[in-house]
């Protein structure tokens, strides 16, 4: 992947007001933003969202291309910024620049069934580019969503996952690998188990993959026993951005900048680069 082009406007803070905040999680928190123009994002982009005296963090995009000035992030509580985040409300105000990142090319999907495999968290980013796919079906092939968390209590976009199953040519595999006790109407275990037993033409599909790194290893070694080659995989790669224009190095592998060249990268662009995926 080439990196995006930019220029100053997506350095500058717009200011979004929040049209919609809510707890999806003990952990996650969801936001609806109106921004005062369109962000033109392509899916697997992110933003740097900040709060005035606090700070700035990545967070990925969790929403299709939008041409109404909306836009839909996921923030997960882990330090200071984002518990700040999480009390903020609808009427509230956060800051966005962006977007940043690679992102995917939806021409390389049109024609194509494509296997979703999110990990936790990894949904979100993944949200960005099944939105759209999934919103036009006459553009794609079959379209298959594994989706695993810890336990049902951490699943992410429930609803909207139960939505997307109804539809004709799509299927979805939730996974939790503890039901800790709780109501749980999908199955049990890791998001490789399904991908040996589902039905795939290998020389018609694209996987895209993003999660917890250590999912990596083992949904690339699935893949790799049904024959899917290397240029056939992508990877959204959530690697310890913080300046977004390749500038700070903190996501820098080798010599490539995950906030620029990634996050989306076909994974047969990471073979020499084995520490990318730890």
């Amino acid at each position: 992947m080439k990196p995006v082009d930019f220029d100053a406007h997506v350095l500058t803070p717009r200011m979004a007001r929040i049209i919609e905040a809510r707890d999806m999680t003990a952990q996650e928190r969801f936001f609806r933003l109106q921004l005062p123009q369109p962000l033109t994002h392509r899916p697997g982009q992110f933003v740097m969202a900040s709060i005035l005296g606090i700070g700035e963090a990545p967070i990925s995009i969790s929403c299709g291309p939008r041409h109404d000035g909306q836009l839909e992030l996921l923030v997960r509580n882990t330090g200071s910024l984002t518990h700040a985040m999480h009390q903020l409300q609808a009427g509230d105000y956060m800051g966005i620049r962006g977007p940043f990142g690679s992102g995917f090319q939806l021409s390389e999907f049109e024609g194509r069934d494509i296997l979703f495999v999110a990990g936790g968290l990894g949904l979100a980013p993944l949200r960005s580019l099944i939105e759209p796919v999934v919103g036009e079906p006459q553009r794609f092939g079959r379209v298959t969503l594994i989706s695993g968390c810890r336990t049902p209590a951490d699943e992410l976009y429930r609803e909207q996952m139960q939505a997307w199953a109804k539809r004709p040519n799509v299927h979805v595999i939730r996974l939790v690998t503890d039901t800790d006790h709780l109501p749980w109407g999908g199955e049990v275990g890791l998001v490789t188990a399904p991908i040996a037993k589902l039905e795939m033409d290998v020389a018609n599909t694209l996987a895209v993959l993003c999660g917890p790194p250590v999912m990596y290893k083992f949904v690339i070694m699935e893949l790799a026993a049904r024959g899917l080659p290397n240029a056939q995989i992508f990877i959204d790669l959530e690697r310890r951005m913080r300046c977004g224009i390749g500038k700070c190095g903190h996501c820098q592998i080798n010599h490539v900048t995950c906030c620029q060249e990634g996050p989306v990268f076909r994974f047969s662009d990471l073979e020499s680069l084995p520490e990318a995926l730890t």
